[in-house]
């Protein structure tokens, strides 16, 4: 075998036995792991992000909250 095996469900197999199909797919599943990882780490940002905003409104109407309590 080649120093290229890919190991599908436990079992290895020598990339280059695999048909010109096979390694299309491969080729798919390793491009859609990528985007997953990109668009998981975009997420992680906008998450943060938004939450960033939410404090920043809650920190905003405390304020007027406070006085409206003040001249109560």
């Amino acid at each position: 075998m080649s120093d290229n095996v890919i190991s599908i469900n436990g079992v290895e197999h020598d990339a280059e036995s695999l048909s010109d199909q096979q390694r299309y797919f491969i080729g798919q599943i390793k491009d859609l792991e990528t985007k997953v990882n990109s668009l998981k780490f975009q997420l992680d940002q906008v998450q943060v992000a938004h939450q960033v905003f939410v404090n920043q409104l809650i920190q905003s109407v405390e304020p007027a909250n406070e006085e409206a309590e003040l001249t109560q």
